[in-house]
Formats: structure tokens, C-alpha cells, sequence
């Protein structure tokens, strides 16, 4: 790794999510995109104009072994665990991974094993934790005496449409509750500060996807469902998924109550998706529910406008970068590690057993 002042990324897929990383590197003071791969010539090339012409690399190999400060992985879900150990081959540099870590049980062993052999540090991307109405919602926790209860309820539109059509299927994706929820798994442990011991859950192809076929393979992947969780410190949290929402104004909300009150924080769905007829999107909003007295009082949690232009994630890839620049350069610590990375797919490999088995099942790290 060299010295210089701005450090120059590589970026591992194309897609989407590829162009949001390279969206909020192009923002970023110190940071710059200095190469891009993807297997598809067409998204490689239109990543790299977006980056302002970063150089278009032909293998993972390729661009592993390039002069490159840090390397981004945003590949399609069943690609991360081959990607890390093929990197990892070829380069000693940090890591930023996009979540799912893995996507079968399988596949841990191999990531403990590339991990024990690599010399930097490497982040798993959780961008839901850097979203500025969840920041407000952590900070807010201390207000109401602890959490005893705690609520995540998604509802959303469908998933999107990728190369491929592997997000139709649970052996490409890990499943939906490992694909689309880890992100709130992980967001249940931080939260709560504790660790969950136990699920029950009811999850399945509900509405979407029923009579989706690609190359004569009937699409298996589900769009809705519940997960509960009890966690070790008495704590019980729910996730409740919904992917057929698409006329609602706020796609996640975040409900916690304790023994003095209950905070919630309502998000919007991505702007670009917002109807311009019905004005301008809405912002983030963040309520208290003090018990005594009952005074509930709301605020919007605003974001710069650059940063939502530059993706869904209402700027939480941005300061998601902002923490692992610091990374690269030697300061600051991971604070997505892939102990949690594992942790928030070993839930959703748990709650999709337990919906499957309909039982309950528990989780032991």
C-alpha cells in the first residue's frame, strides 16, 4: 500500500450497487475510484465513466494485483466468499465487503481460513447501521431506561431486477431472509447491545415471484414473513418483511420500547422512486414517546441532497466510507467485523430453518 494522500479503490462489480459505491467514493475527499472489474464489459465501462475514466481491469487477478489502496467487493451474494479468497491471493490490502458474507453454512470454514492468512483488516457492509435516522434512533436509546422490546418492519417494493436473475433464487442469494434481512439482523444486535439465543419464524413466496420462471426454473425465492427473536439479555426483537408494498411512504420503521418510553424512526424508500406528482419525497423522522408525561414529540432527520442523489441508502454508504477511509489509512478500527458479518447470516439461516421446520431453533455461535 502506498502513502500518498488520496487513496485509489478497486471495485468488484458493476451493478447497482457498484454504481453507489463509486456514487459516494466520488464525494469522498481522500478517496478516489482507481479500478474497476465486472465480468459483463458493458457495466465495467460505464462504472469507470462514472468514476471519471478509472482503469478497466480484465480479472480479479488483475485488478488484485494493481497498485490499489483498498478493494470493494459488490458481486453477487454466492460470488463473496470466492472473491475474498481470490483476492486475498493476490493482494494484502484492506477489504470492504458487501453484505451477505456468505450465503451457505459451507462456506465458513473458508472464510475463517482466509481470513487467519490476511494481513488487513477487512469491513463487511452494513450500510443500514450509517444511516442518519438509525444514528439518531442509537442515540436516543438511553432515553427510555433500556430495551425490552424491539420492532424492524420493512415494507418495500420487489427485488429488483439483476444480471442474471440470480436474486431469484435461494442458492444464488442465500435465501431472503439472508439476502434482504441480514442488514436488520445485524441492526438487532446493535441495537440491543446483546446477542440472540433462540427464533421462531414465518416466512414465504407469498404474492411475488409465483409464477416467475427463468431458463425453466420456477423462481423459489420468498417476499414476506416474520422472524422473532429472543436475545440473551431477556430482550425480544421482530423483523416483519414485506415486499409487496410498494404504495407505502416509509420503507423501514424501527420501534424500540423500554420501561420509560418507546422511541420509533420512520425512513423513506429511495427518492427516486417517490411519485413527482406527489411533491417532494419525505424526509426521515424520529419521534420520542416519553410514558411520563406523554409528550410525543417528532423531528425529521434530514439528509444532504448530494448524498441521497448518490444512492438508496439515504447517505449511509457515504459515512460508511468516510469510517473505512479512516480504516485504510491507518486510523480508526472495523466496525462491521466479519464475526459480524457471520453472526447476521447465521440468524437468517436460522430464521429461514424455523419458518421451513416450523419450529423453533437456537442459535448458538
Amino acid at each position: 500500500m502506498s502513502d500518498k494522500m488520496t487513496k485509489k479503490y478497486g471495485i468488484i462489480g458493476c451493478g447497482m450497487m457498484g454504481h453507489e459505491h463509486v456514487a459516494n467514493l466520488n464525494l469522498l475527499d481522500g478517496a478516489e475510484v482507481g479500478g474497476v472489474y465486472d465480468p459483463v464489459p458493458e457495466l465495467a465501462q460505464s462504472c469507470s465513466e462514472k468514476s471519471g475514466g478509472a482503469a478497466v481491469y480484465d480479472s480479479i487477478k488483475d485488478i488484485a494485483s494493481a497498485d490499489l489502496d483498498a478493494l470493494v467487493i459488490v458481486s453477487p451474494n454466492f460470488r463473496h466468499v470466492e472473491n475474498l479468497e481470490e483476492i486475498t491471493r493476490y493482494s494484502g490490502a484492506p477489504i470492504l465487503c458487501e453484505k451477505p458474507l456468505y450465503t451457505h453454512p459451507d462456506q465458513e470454514a473458508r472464510l475463517d481460513d482466509m481470513v487467519a492468512g490476511h494481513p488487513s483488516p477487512i469491513w463487511v457492509a452494513m450500510e443500514y447501521r450509517y444511516m442518519p435516522p438509525v444514528q439518531a434512533f442509537l442515540d436516543a436509546r438511553e432515553t427510555i431506561g433500556g430495551i425490552k422490546m424491539l420492532t424492524i418492519r420493512e415494507h418495500r417494493f420487489p427485488f429488483l431486477p439483476k444480471i442474471g436473475d440470480w436474486n431469484r433464487f435461494n442458492k444464488n442469494s442465500g435465501g431472503t431472509l439472508v439476502e434482504k434481512c441480514c442488514h436488520f439482523f445485524d441492526l438487532m444486535r446493535l441495537i440491543l447491545d446483546a446477542e440472540p439465543i433462540r427464533v421462531s419464524a414465518s416466512a414465504d413466496q407469498i404474492t411475488n415471484h409465483l409464477d416467475e420462471y427463468y431458463d425453466g426454473e420456477r423462481s423459489d425465492i420468498w417476499d414476506g414473513g416474520y422472524a422473532l427473536f429472543d436475545f440473551d439479555n431477556g430482550a425480544r426483537a421482530m423483523l416483519e418483511l414485506c415486499m409487496f408494498a410498494d404504495g407505502t411512504m416509509w420503507n423501514e420503521e424501527i420501534t424500540a420500547v423500554g420501561p420509560n418510553g418507546k422511541i420509533e424512526t420512520r425512513i423513506p424508500g429511495p427518492q427516486r422512486f417517490w411519485p413527482p406528482d406527489l411533491g417532494d419525497a419525505p424526509h426521515a423522522e424520529l419521534t420520542l414517546y416519553p410514558r411520563r408525561p406523554k409528550r410525543p414529540q417528532t423531528r425529521q432527520v434530514e439528509v444532504d441532497e448530494d448524498l441521497i442523489a448518490a444512492g438508496d441508502h439515504h447517505g449511509s454508504t457515504f459515512f460508511q466510507h468516510k469510517k473505512f477511509l479512516d480504516v485504510v489509512n491507518g486510523k480508526g478500527h472495523v466496525e462491521v467485523t466479519i464475526e459480524d458479518g457471520k453472526r447476521a447470516v447465521k440468524m437468517g439461516l436460522a430464521a429461514q430453518k424455523a419458518s421451513i421446520e416450523k419450529t423453533v431453533v437456537e442459535i448458538d455461535f
